[in-house]
C-alpha cells in the first residue's frame, strides 16, 4: 500500500471516529430504544393469556400486611444504600457530617433508580452535593466509582452464592443445566475471591501502565455485607408481594439479581420491561403471569415511586424554618434545598409518565356513572385528550426543571393546575390528583430555587431525553394493546363518543401523544441550525479592558487580542471569554468580574451554546467555578496544576533558590540587563522586538497561536509593559507583562529570546521580572499552568487522571510536560488545580481537540505548528 493510499484511508478512520464519537449518544439512545422495543415485544407475546381484569384482581388480592412489609424491606434496602457512600468517603479518606451523606445518598438513589443510569443520574447529584460540601472532582469521581463497582461486584456475588447454593431449582427456571451453573457460579466466585486477595493491606493492581489500588479486606468485606444486605433487602420486596409459592426465597434471590443485572446492562431507563421480562421468563412456570404482573406493578411503585415521594416530603419539611434551624439538621436541610432541582425534575417526569399511562387505561365503571350525572361528554373526552398531552408536557419540562429554568417552572405549575382540576373531569383520580397536589407543593416551596431567565421552547432535548420520551410512548402502546387486546380494531372506533367507550378514547390519547412526541422529537433533531456569535466590537473589547483592569485575574488581559467572542452579564460588569471551533463552545478560564454574577453567567453560557447547537465547555477553570458547573450538569476533568509564586516572600536568598541565584548572577556577569518600558515607550522598540520574535519563531519552527495564549500583533504588544533583556545594548529577549489596577496578580504572556542569547537568559528574565514585580508591590506572579501536573497514578484515580498520569510519565516524545513543572518548580510556587468541565467523557476529548485547533488557528495551524 502506497504513503497516499495509506493516509486516505488514515484521513477516513480518524472521520469515522469522530462521526461515532459526534452521534456516539445518539446511537446509544437508539440502541436502547431497539433493545426496549423487543423486550416490549416479547411481554406482549408472552402475556397472551393475561387480561387486564386479572391483573386488577391480582393487586386487589394482594393484603396490606404484605405491602406493610414490602415498604419495610424498602426502607432496609435504602438505609444500607446509604451505607454505599460512607463506606466509599471512608475509603478516600474524608469524612463528612452523616445527614448531609444520608440526604445526598437517599436524593441519589431515589433519583437515580427512577430514571435509570444510576452512575450519570445519581452521579450528578453526588457531584452537586459533595462538591458544595469541599470535596474535590476526583474525589467524587472516586466516590461515584466506589458505589457503582460495590454494586455491581456485589450483585455478581450474591448472585452467584444464591445460584450456587440453589441450581437445579434455577436450572429447571432458567432451562439451563444445573452443572453449568455451578461452573458459572464458581467461575465468578473465583475471579471475585481473586480480587479480594489482591486488595489485601490496600495492594495495587498493575496491569500494563495502569495502577488500580483496591480496597483494603476490611472495607471490601464491609462492603460486601452492605451490598448483600441491600440486594436481600430489595428482592425481598418484591418477594413479600408474590402469591403463595413453592419458589423459595435463595431462588428466588438468584433470579432477581439476574433480572437486575441485565435490566442495568440494557441501558433501558430503570430497566423498565426488561427487569419485569427476566422476572416473568424465570417464574411464570411457578406462578400465574397476572399475579407476577400484579407484584411487578406493586414493586415498581412501593421501590422506586416511594423513596421519590419521601424525597420530596423531606424537601418539603426542609422548608419548614423551625426544624430547619436545629442544629444537625440545617446542613442536611440547606443541601436538600440545592438538589431540588433535580428531584422535582425526576418527580415531574414521572408525573409525566403517570398521566401519558393513565390515558390509555380505562377508568372505572363506577367512577364513569357517577361523572356521566354532572359532566357533559364532551368535556370528559377533552379533559381526557388533554391530560394526556400535559403528561408529555411535564416530560419534557423535567428537562428544562433540572436546569432551573424559570420558564420550565411555569410550565411545570400550570401543567399540573390544570392536569389537577382534569384529574377530577376525566375520572376522579383521587390517587393522581393528590401527587399532582405533592407536585404543586414541592413547586411552590421552591420557587426560588428555578432563577434561570430562559425560555423552555429554546431547549432542544438531547438524544437521551428523546430516547426517554420514546421508551414512556412504546410503554403506553403496550398497555393499550394488553388492555383491550379483545377489542377488535376497526376505523369507526376513532369516531365513537361515549361514556363506555374507553378504547376510542385511548386510541386518540395516544394518537395525539405521538404526533405531538414526534413534532418536539424533530425540533430537537432539526433545531437549532448551528451558528456563530460575532466577536467582539470595539466598544465591547473596550468594556472588557475595563472590567479587567478592575478585577485580580491577570490573565484576562487576553481578551486584549480581540480574537475570542465575549458574553456578558446582564449588568454589564462580568463577562466571559470564549473560542467557537466544531460544535465546541469553549469558555476561557473563569469569568471575569463580580463573582456574585459568575454562577448566572455559566448558565447564561451554556444556554447560548445549546441554542447554537454546540456543547458548552469551560478550559482551565479554577476550583471556585467547579461547584456553578455542577449545577448546569457539567463533569469536570483535571488537566494540571497552575503555579502561583507568593511575592511577599519571594527572595533569592537560601539553598532552596541556589539555582535560580545562580542562574541570575551568570546572568549579569554575562552582561545581561533588565528594563520595564511602559506601554506608551513600547512603540519605539517594537521593530526591535519583532525581529526576536521572529528569529525565535524561525529558530523553534512554529507559528503564532492564539485563544489561550496571545500572538505577536502590533495592537496587542502596544497595550501592556514589556519587559526588555539587552546585552551590550541590543534586545536579546523579552516577554510582556500582564497586570491589573489591584496589583494582586501578574503574569507574562509572550516569552521570546534570540538564538544569539546566552544560556540561562529566560531564568534570568524571569527571576528579574519577579524582583522587579515585589518591589512594585505585587501580591503573587502567575506561572503559568503545567498541563497533566498531579495527575499521577494515584489509589483508584479516575481513568482521565490515570491516562493524563501516564502520559505525564512518559509521554516527552510529545510535550517536555516534566521540563516544563521542572521549570516553574524552581520558583518554589503553589501549585492549584485547573479543570476543564463539559457534559462527559467523550465531550472532554472532542472538546479537547477542538481546543488544540483554536490554539493552533485551525486545522492548517496545527499541522503546520
Amino acid at each position: 500500500m502506497s504513503d497516499e493510499s495509506f493516509a486516505v484511508n488514515e484521513d477516513r478512520s480518524s472521520r469515522f471516529v469522530r462521526l461515532f464519537l459526534t452521534y456516539r449518544l445518539y446511537l446509544l439512545a437508539a440502541a436502547s430504544l431497539l433493545v426496549f422495543a423487543l423486550v416490549a415485544l416479547g411481554l406482549y407475546r408472552l402475556t397472551a393469556e393475561v387480561r387486564y381484569e386479572d391483573v386488577l384482581a391480582a393487586l386487589s388480592a394482594t393484603g396490606w400486611s404484605a405491602i406493610a412489609m414490602a415498604v419495610l424491606f424498602t426502607g432496609l434496602s435504602f438505609l444500607a444504600l446509604i451505607f454505599y457512600d460512607a463506606n466509599a468517603l471512608d475509603h478516600i479518606g474524608r469524612r463528612l457530617p452523616f445527614p448531609a451523606v444520608a440526604v445526598t445518598a437517599f436524593m441519589a438513589y431515589a433519583v437515580g433508580n427512577t430514571v435509570g443510569f444510576g452512575p450519570l443520574s445519581g452521579g450528578a447529584i453526588r457531584f452537586r452535593a459533595y462538591s458544595r460540601l469541599g470535596l474535590a472532582p476526583g474525589e467524587i469521581a472516586r466516590v461515584i466509582a466506589f458505589v457503582t463497582l460495590s454494586f455491581g461486584f456485589g450483585l455478581l456475588a450474591v448472585s452467584a452464592l444464591a445460584t450456587l447454593a440453589v441450581a437445579p431449582r434455577v436450572a429447571g427456571i432458567l432451562g439451563i443445566e444445573s452443572f453449568w451453573l455451578r461452573v458459572l457460579s464458581l467461575l465468578v466466585l473465583t475471579a471475585l475471591a481473586a480480587l479480594f486477595y489482591a486488595g489485601r493491606k490496600r495492594h495495587a493492581l498493575n496491569l500494563k501502565d495502569f495502577s488500580l489500588r483496591l480496597p483494603d479486606s476490611r472495607t471490601t468485606s464491609r462492603q460486601f455485607l452492605v451490598s448483600a444486605f441491600d440486594i436481600a433487602a430489595a428482592a425481598s420486596v418484591l418477594y413479600v408481594l408474590l402469591p403463595d409459592t413453592n419458589v423459595g426465597w435463595p431462588t428466588f434471590l438468584a433470579v432477581y439479581a439476574v433480572a437486575i443485572g441485565f435490566g442495568v446492562l440494557s441501558h433501558v431507563p430503570a430497566g423498565l420491561g426488561v427487569f419485569e421480562a427476566v422476572i416473568m421468563a424465570g417464574l411464570s412456570n411457578a406462578i400465574g403471569i397476572d399475579q407476577l404482573l400484579g407484584s411487578l406493578v406493586l414493586y415498581r411503585l412501593i421501590y422506586y415511586v416511594l423513596p421519590l415521594l419521601l424525597a420530596t416530603g423531606l424537601l418539603l419539611i426542609t422548608e419548614m424554618r423551625q426544624l430547619a434551624m436545629r442544629p444537625g439538621v440545617a446542613e442536611a436541610a440547606q443541601l436538600a434545598g440545592r438538589l431540588a432541582p433535580a428531584l422535582i425534575s425526576t418527580l415531574s417526569l414521572l408525573l409525566g409518565a403517570m398521566l401519558i399511562f393513565s390515558s390509555v387505561v380505562p377508568t372505572p365503571g363506577s367512577n364513569l356513572d357517577f361523572i356521566s350525572n354532572y359532566v357533559p361528554l364532551p368535556i370528559v373526552e377533552g379533559a381526557h385528550f388533554l391530560s394526556s398531552l400535559i403528561g408529555l408536557l411535564l416530560v419534557v419540562a423535567a428537562r428544562g426543571l433540572g436546569q432551573r429554568l424559570d420558564g420550565a417552572w411555569w410550565v411545570a405549575f400550570i401543567g399540573a393546575c390544570v392536569a389537577f382540576a382534569f384529574a377530577f373531569l376525566k375520572a376522579i383520580a383521587l390517587f393522581e390528583a393528590a401527587l399532582l397536589a405533592l407536585f404543586i407543593l414541592t413547586l411552590l416551596a421552591n420557587r426560588r430555587a428555578f432563577d434561570r431567565h430562559s425560555s423552555l421552547l429554546r431547549q432542544a432535548l438531547g438524544p437521551s431525553w428523546l430516547a426517554a420520551i420514546a421508551v414512556i410512548l412504546v410503554t403506553a402502546f403496550v398497555i393499550l394493546l394488553f388492555v383491550y387486546r379483545d377489542t377488535d380494531y376497526a376505523h369507526e372506533l376513532w369516531w365513537q363518543f361515549e361514556f363506555s367507550e374507553e378504547a376510542p378514547r385511548g386510541l386518540r390519547a395516544l394518537l395525539g401523544l405521538a404526533i405531538a412526541a414526534s413534532a418536539i422529537a424533530l425540533l430537537s433533531l432539526l433545531r437549532p441550525a448551528h451558528y456563530r456569535t460575532q466577536g467582539p466590537t470595539e466598544a465591547e473589547r473596550e468594556q472588557a479592558v475595563t472590567i479587567t483592569m478592575s478585577q485580580d485575574m491577570a490573565d484576562a488581559n487576553l481578551v486584549r487580542m480581540g480574537d475570542k467572542r465575549l458574553l456578558f452579564s446582564p449588568s454589564g460588569k462580568s463577562y466571559i471569554m470564549y473560542g467557537i471551533h466544531g460544535r465546541s463552545w469553549i469558555a476561557l478560564a473563569d469569568p471575569v468580574g463580580r463573582e456574585e454574577e459568575f454562577a448566572e453567567l455559566v448558565w447564561q453560557f451554556v444556554g447560548a451554546a445549546r441554542a447554537g447547537g454546540g456543547r458548552a465547555a469551560f478550559y482551565q477553570i479554577s476550583p471556585v467555578l467547579l461547584s456553578a458547573c455542577a449545577d448546569v450538569g457539567l463533569r469536570a476533568f483535571k488537566l494540571g496544576e497552575l503555579a502561583l509564586v507568593d511575592l511577599a516572600r519571594f527572595e533569592m536568598k537560601g539553598s532552596g533558590f541556589a539555582n535560580l541565584r545562580q542562574s541570575y548572577n551568570r546572568g549579569l556577569r554575562d552582561g545581561l540587563t533588565l528594563s520595564i518600558v511602559l506601554p506608551d515607550g513600547v512603540h519605539a522598540i517594537l521593530s526591535d522586538l519583532r525581529t526576536v520574535s521572529d528569529d525565535w519563531l524561525a529558530h523553534h519552527n512554529t507559528k503564532e497561536k492564539t485563544f489561550s495564549l496571545g500572538a505577536f500583533e502590533d495592537a496587542y504588544v502596544l497595550s501592556q509593559p514589556v519587559a526588555v533583556v539587552r546585552l551590550a545594548g541590543r534586545i536579546v529577549a523579552f516577554a510582556t507583562l500582564m497586570v491589573t489596577d489591584t496589583k494582586a496578580e501578574a503574569t507574562v504572556d509572550l516569552m521570546r529570546f534570540s538564538p544569539e542569547a546566552p544560556k540561562g537568559t529566560m531564568d534570568f528574565l524571569f527571576a528579574s521580572i519577579l524582583e522587579y514585580l515585589r518591589g512594585e508591590g505585587y501580591r503573587q506572579f502567575n506561572l503559568g499552568m503545567a498541563p497533566l501536573s498531579g495527575m499521577a497514578r494515584r489509589e483508584a484515580a479516575p481513568v482521565w487522571d490515570r491516562l493524563g498520569g501516564t502520559l505525564f510519565e512518559h509521554g516527552e516524545r510529545f510535550y517536555n510536560f516534566k521540563g516544563l513543572r521542572a521549570f516553574k518548580a524552581k520558583f518554589h510556587p503553589r501549585w492549584e488545580p485547573r479543570y476543564l468541565a463539559v457534559s462527559n467523557g467523550t465531550g472532554a476529548a472532542l472538546a479537547l481537540m477542538d481546543v488544540t485547533f483554536l490554539i493552533g488557528g485551525g486545522v492548517k495551524g496545527v499541522i503546520s505548528k
